[in-house]
C-alpha cells in the first residue's frame, strides 16, 4: 500500500480477474510483445543495482529465482483464472535459472509468459461472448469463488469454462440487483469484455518490462520499484504542485482500479464519500453521463476518465472496501478541482471540552503528510513552505488561545520529509537525538534538532495503521522521550529510505529514455535503538484495530524487511509516563464499558472483518438479494441507533442520509477525553522527571 502510494496512479500491472474463455471464434488482434533494445541494458543495470547498492545486498541466487517466477506470474494472474496448470509447468524449468538470466540482461522469459498470458485472455474473452446471450448452465445452488489466490490452478478447459459460467452468471446477478433488466445486462456484460479486450491491445513492451522488472524488486524488498519512462514521466505529474482532479491515488488491483490514498483537502476527501480500499467499477461524466465500465482497464486510462477540468462533475461506481469482490456497489458524485499542496497543509482548530464542570480548550493539529519545498529553500528564500514553519505557525497562535494542551493528528499520515520530521520534533523537544539512520555499509547517522522548543505544554499524538515512515519517526520520539502520550493503533512499519536512480545516468551513452530505479538504502532507529520497520509504534493507549497487521502494513509484504535493534542514541528523557499511562488506560477501559459508540465500532470491526475472509457467494438470486437487503437493514438499524443517540429522527432508508452530514469520529472523540484526562493528571500529580 505504500510501497507506491504517490506513483501508482500511473504504474501499469495486468489485470487478474476479469473474464474470458476459449471457442476459437475470432483471430486475436491482440499484439505480439518483444523486448525493445534498451530493455537488455536496463535488466543488467537493476540486477547491478540491486546486488552491491541495495541496502540488503542481494545474493542472485535459485531462493530469489524462484521468488521472481511466482511473482510475475502473481502480477499477471493473481487468481489463477488464465493460465492453466500446464501452462505454468511449461515455464517450471525456468524457475531457478531467472537469476542468470537477468544478470546477462535476458528477459524473454518475461515475454514468452505474457504472450501467452494474452493468449488465453484472448481466449476468455471469446468465450465470454459466446455465452454472454444464453441461458446460464450454472445451478441456482452452486456458489461462486471469487478469491482463488490460495487455489490451484485449472488442469482443464472444462474445469476453467465452469468456473467461467459462475463467474459470468454472479455478474450477470449482480447487475441485475443493481436494477438492470435481462438485456441491459447481457450488453454490459458483452461490452465490458469487449472493452477489455481493447485495453489488452493497447500494451506496449515498456509495460511487460516494467512489470516483470517490479517483479524482481518486490522479490528483492517492497519498496524498491523501477519506474518505466513513462511512469517516471507521470510521476513528475502526479507530484505537480496543482492537478485537477478528485484527489485520490489510485493503482490496479486485479481487474479494479483501487484507491489507495485519498489526499487530505481534496474534493474526495471532502465528499466523505470514498475511502482508502475502495474500488471504481465504473466512471461516468457530468450529472448524466453514461457510466463506462472500467473494469479490466489499463490504469492510465482510467485515470483520464476520471480527470478533468475544475468545475466540472464526474460520478463514479464504487465498490466500497468492506464489500466482497462484485457485491454491491454505489454510485457517487464528485466535483473535480484544484489539488493542491496547500490544500494538504496542516491545519488547525481549537475544540472546547466540558468535563468536572470545567472547560478545557484544546487546540488540535491536523497534518495530513510531512511537505516541504525543497527546490524554493535551495533557492534561498526565506519563507518556503514547509510543516515545520507552518506548524510553528499555528503554536505561536495557539500561544494567544491561553490553551490547556495540544493534540498532534498524524491519522493516515503516509510521510514524507525526514527533514520535516526531525525539524518537527525539535518544536516539542529542546536539543538532542531524534532517529537513527543506519546506511547498507552499516555505518550509522544521528540526526539531532536544533535547540529550542515551541510548545512545552502537554500533548498527545494520534496515529493508526495508514501513518507511516516520517510519522513514525516523530511519533516515536514523542514516546521515547516521555513528551507526550500516543493514542490509536500500531502504525504502519515502514522504517526504510528509497533514493530515486535515473538510470540513463548510469548509461550515458544511450540515446533512448531508461526509466527510474527507486532503492532502498538506509534503515531507521528510534533513539531507543529499536526499528520503526515491520514493528511501527505502538501506542501507549491503544483503540481496537480496523485494519490488521496481516493485511495492511509492512507486515503484509511478503519480503519486507526485518525488524531489527542496534545501540541506542545517546539521549535523556523528558519524563516517565510508565504510570501516567496506566492511569489514562484504566480511565478508557472503563468508559467503554458504557459507551454505545465503542460497541458500534467492535460491530463495524467485526463485520469488516467477516467480509474480507469470505471468498464465496451464492448464485441463488433469491438468496443473494436476501442478503444484500438483510445487510442494507443493519446497517440502516446501527445507522439509526446512533442517530437516536446523538438527539436526532430515525430515516426511513439508507438514500435518505443527509448529504453535508459529518462523520462522526468516535477516535477522535474519545483521544480528546482521554487528553482531558491526562492534563487533570498532570495539574494534580507530580510527573516523574527523567
Amino acid at each position: 500500500m505504500i510501497k507506491n502510494t504517490l506513483i501508482v496512479l500511473y504504474v501499469f500491472a495486468a489485470v487478474s480477474a476479469v473474464g474470458i474463455l476459449f471457442t476459437g471464434k475470432s483471430e486475436s488482434t491482440l499484439p505480439k510483445l518483444e523486448p525493445l533494445p534498451e530493455h537488455s541494458k536496463v535488466a543488467k543495470e537493476v540486477v547491478n543495482a540491486l546486488r552491491f547498492y541495495h541496502y540488503k545486498e542481494q545474493v542472485f541466487d535459485d531462493d530469489l529465482s524462484s521468488r521472481v517466477f511466482d511473482m510475475y506470474f502473481e502480477s499477471l494472474d493473481g487468481n489463477k483464472i488464465y493460465f492453466y496448470k500446464s501452462d505454468v509447468q511449461r515455464f517450471e524449468p525456468l524457475r531457478f535459472e531467472l537469476d542468470n538470466k537477468l544478470k546477462e540482461g535476458d528477459v524473454s522469459f518475461a515475454f514468452d509468459v505474457y504472450n501467452l498470458y494474452t493468449e488465453r485472455m484472448d481466449e476468455r474473452v471469446d468465450y465470454v461472448l459466446s455465452i454472454a446471450d444464453k441461458p446460464s448452465k450454472v445451478s441456482e445452488e452452486d456458489v461462486y469463488v471469487f478469491d482463488r489466490r490460495e487455489e490451484d490452478w485449472f488442469s482443464s478447459k472444462e474445469d476453467l469454462n465452469a468456473y467461467w459460467d459462475k463467474k459470468i452468471r454472479y455478474e450477470t446477478l449482480n447487475l441485475k440487483l443493481a436494477g438492470k433488466e435481462e438485456k441491459q445486462s447481457e450488453e454490459t456484460i458483452t461490452k465490458r469484455y469487449t472493452n477489455f479486450r481493447t485495453q489488452m491491445e493497447k500494451q506496449r513492451s515498456e509495460d511487460v518490462f516494467q512489470l516483470y522488472m517490479n517483479s524482481l524488486t518486490e522479490a528483492v524488498e517492497p519498496h524498491t520499484s523501477y519506474f518505466s519512462p513513462k511512469t517516471a514521466e507521470s510521476f513528475k505529474i502526479s507530484m505537480s504542485n496543482s492537478l485537477e482532479g478528485i484527489g485520490a491515488t489510485l493503482r490496479t488491483d486485479g481487474e479494479y482500479t483501487k484507491i489507495v490514498e485519498v489526499v487530505k483537502g481534496g474534493p474526495a476527501d471532502k465528499s466523505k464519500l470514498v475511502f482508502k480500499e475502495d474500488r471504481i467499477v465504473a466512471v461516468g461524466q457530468g450529472e448524466s453521463g453514461e457510466m463506462e465500465d472500467v473494469i479490466g482497464w489499463r490504469i492510465d486510462d482510467v485515470v483520464s476518465k476520471i480527470r478533468g477540468p475544475k468545475g466540472t462533475t464526474v460520478r463514479l461506481e464504487i465498490l466500497p472496501a468492506e464489500a466482497p469482490t462484485g457485491g454491491p456497489t454505489k454510485i457517487i458524485k464528485i466535483v473535480r478541482d484544484k489539488v493542491k499542496l496547500e490544500e494538504q497543509s496542516a491545519k488547525s482548530e481549537v475544540i472546547q471540552i466540558k468535563e468536572g464542570g470545567k472547560t478545557y480548550k484544546i487546540g488540535v493539529i491536523d497534518l495530513p503528510s510531512f511537505y516541504l519545498d525543497y527546490e524554493a529553500m535551495q533557492r534561498g528564500e526565506k519563507d518556503y513552505k514547509s510543516t515545520t514553519s507552518d506548524v510553528t505557525k499555528i503554536l505561536k497562535a495557539f500561544q494567544k488561545e491561553n490553551l490547556d494542551g495540544v493534540i498532534m493528528d498524524l491519522r493516515s499520515n503516509g510521510g514524507g520529509s525526514l527533514f520535516e520530521a526531525i525539524e518537527l520534533t525539535g518544536l516539542f523537544i529542546d536539543n538532542g537525538p531524534v532517529v537513527q539512520v543506519r546506511d547498507a555499509n552499516g555505518k550509522v547517522e544521528i540526526k539531532r534538532d536544533e535547540p529550542g522548543v515551541v510548545y512545552g505544554g502537554p500533548f498527545m499524538v494520534m496515529i493508526d495503521r495508514f501513518s507511516a515512515s516520517a510519522s513514525e519517526i516523530f511519533a516515536g520520539a514523542i514516546q521515547d522521550y516521555g513528551r507526550g502520550v500516543v493514542v490509536g493503533n500500531t502504525t504502519y512499519g515502514k522504517g526504510t529510505v528509497q533514493n530515486l536512480l535515473d538510470i540513463n545516468r548510469l548509461l550515458p551513452r544511450e540515446q533512448a529514455k531508461l526509466g527510474q530505479l527507486k532503492l532502498t538504502i538506509a534503515k531507521f532507529y528510534r533513539v531507543t535503538g529499536s526499528s520503526t520497520q515491520h514493528k511501527g509504534v505502538e501506542p501507549d493507549i491503544a483503540f481496537p484495530e480496523m485494519y490488521s497487521a496481516e493485511d495492511f502494513g509492512e507486515s503484509a509484504q511478503k519480503t519486507a524487511l526485518p525488524w531489527d535493534k542496534i545501540n541506542p542514541a545517546p539521549f535523556i528523557p523528558l519524563a516517565d509516563l510508565s504510570s501516567v499511562k496506566q492511569y489514562l488506560k484504566n480511565l478508557h477501559e472503563s468508559r467503554m464499558k458504557t459507551s454505545e459508540e465503542y460497541k458500534f465500532m467492535l460491530d463495524d470491526i467485526a463485520e469488516f472483518s467477516s467480509k474480507r475472509s469470505e471468498k464465496t457467494v451464492p448464485l441463488n438470486e433469491e438468496k443473494l438479494k436476501a442478503e444484500r437487503e438483510n445487510d442494507r437493514k443493519i446497517e440502516l438499524e446501527r445507522y439509526n441507533k446512533r442517530r437516536v443517540l446523538m438527539g436526532l429522527s430515525a430515516i426511513e432508508k439508507l438514500e435518505d442520509k443527509p448529504k453535508d452530514e459529518k462523520e462522526y469520529d468516535f477516535f477522535k472523540e474519545e483521544s480528546q477525553r482521554i487528553f482531558v484526562d491526562y492534563i487533570q493528571y498532570l495539574k494534580t500529580q507530580k510527573v516523574s522527571k527523567k
